[in-house]
């Protein structure tokens, strides 16, 4: 398993969300974190989700 990390901003740059999950791959990754996103209604915000490797699957500004 690998660990990812979630964020979610607010326009003025105040972090709203900072999580970490488990998955085995980055496609599993990239859907629980927009799972979540949609979960918390955060998907319209500025959110990034990063992999062990710093490689971003989600980012929406």
């Amino acid at each position: 398993m690998r660990t990812y990390k979630l964020t979610v901003f607010e326009k003025t740059g105040k972090q709203l969300l900072d999580e970490t999950f488990t998955a085995e791959t980055d496609e599993e990754a990239r859907g629980k974190g927009h799972a979540m996103l949609e979960e918390k209604e955060m998907i319209q915000l500025t959110h990034r989700l990063a992999s062990p490797a710093g490689k971003l699957l989600l980012f929406h500004s």
